[in-house]
């Protein structure tokens, strides 16, 4: 669990890392498009983690205990 959500804010730290890099250094259209499929490649790991770690959709209720 704890090595689950370590992953997940890595994830999240190198996404909010490559919104800053395309921002800051050189806003084309091709780093966005790649920007856009790194952010939707993570997203899509985030949410696969969350499922296995909480077994549950990100939009479904927490299970109570």
């Amino acid at each position: 669990l704890s090595l689950g959500k370590t992953l997940l804010l890595g994830l999240e730290i190198l996404v909010a890392a490559d919104i800053v890099r395309t921002v800051a250094l050189e806003a084309t259209i091709q780093s966005v498009t790649v920007l856009g499929m790194l952010v939707l490649i993570r997203t899509f790991l985030s949410w696969a983690l969350v499922v296995e770690l909480e077994e549950r959709w990100p939009w479904q209720p927490k299970r109570e205990t």
